[in-house]
């Protein structure tokens, strides 16, 4: 099967500073990515080239199997885009945003007027027609920026940290229909800061470090590279006897800022966890069970005792 996106060890430099370097990733029909890593790691860069708005200096990009500097302009009808800064005209109205948008992809009037109300049914906006866009929430804004990106319905949805300027319920609410989208089979690559938005939405996820990736897989494949099933924070002042009775009992320790995770061969319950750690001072305890977060420290950041 044809990849929707095929990137193969793509380098750029800006200067001497080498912000991409051999990055490669494949993004099938119906997948939604994740691409994750920490601000300066390359993020922005694979998009701006995936979009078009940068080129690469060694390596090759593929939209449906076809390079993208023989795709030309045509790309961009295959790609949607939606970031966190909204691209929309206050001034307008919702649906007016979308026609002239359509109009952009050169959607013909017919198949516009269809797609433009598909589009406000689909996302809630009929509430909110005779409503300027500049008048609205942070939250339907982003929304209905969403639903632009999707006005010509692109082989690839971009979402470049969509949810980051949003209220929690507004990003609750993004999610329920960006879960749609995949629902759906909308092929989707998707970079977050959140770790919770991508375990809950990736079909897989790419952690990235350094211009490349450094592992990727589903999020059970990435929670499976983790030694344990479950994670006891602790804080204490006494951190080296902690660290000492943990390994004496076959736990894995990582110190991340200042709780040290001590990783668990299954779930225990904080008595049972208190009860092992007898002799040493805990001034504060939780445990619960590994999840991306988790993983991505471990991954990202390698192991230490």
């Amino acid at each position: 099967m044809t990849a929707v996106l095929q990137i193969d060890n793509v380098h750029k430099r800006f200067g001497n500073h080498h912000v991409l370097d051999g990055f490669s990733l494949r993004v099938e029909p119906g997948e939604v990515v994740g691409l994750l890593g920490p601000n300066g790691c390359g993020k922005s860069t694979v998009l701006n080239i995936v979009c078009k708005l940068l080129s690469c200096d060694v390596g090759q990009v593929q939209l449906m199997g076809v390079p993208l500097n023989e795709l030309g302009y045509r790309a961009l009808g295959l790609i949607g885009l939606c970031t966190q800064h909204s691209a929309l005209y206050p001034d307008l109205l919702p649906a007016e945003n979308l026609h002239f948008f359509a109009r952009l992809y050169g959607l013909s009037d017919k198949e516009r007027k269809q797609r433009v109300a598909e589009l406000i049914g689909s996302f809630q906006l009929e509430s909110f027609a005779s409503t300027r866009v500049g008048q609205l929430s942070g939250g339907w804004q982003q929304r209905l920026h969403l639903a632009v990106s999707l006005i010509h319905r692109p082989k690839l949805l971009v979402l470049d940290e969509p949810t980051a300027a949003v209220d929690i319920e507004a990003r609750m609410d993004l999610w329920r229909l960006i879960e749609g989208l995949r629902n759906s089979g909308t092929t989707i690559l998707l970079t977050s800061h959140h770790l919770a938005e991508a375990e809950r939405l990736c079909s897989r996820v790419a952690l990235m470090r350094s211009g490349r990736v450094v592992a990727e897989g589903s999020v059970p494949e990435l929670l499976a590279r983790i030694p344990g099933q479950a994670v006891a924070k602790v804080q204490s002042e006494d951190k080296e006897a902690i660290i000492q009775r943990a390994l004496d009992l076959g736990w894995p320790v990582r110190q991340h800022a200042n709780q040290m995770h001590l990783l668990l061969p299954h779930h225990l319950s904080l008595r049972e966890i208190i009860e092992a750690l007898d002799g040493t001072k805990v001034s504060a305890l939780s445990v619960q069970p590994v999840s991306l977060e988790d993983a991505y420290l471990e991954l990202m950041s390698g192991s230490s005792t």
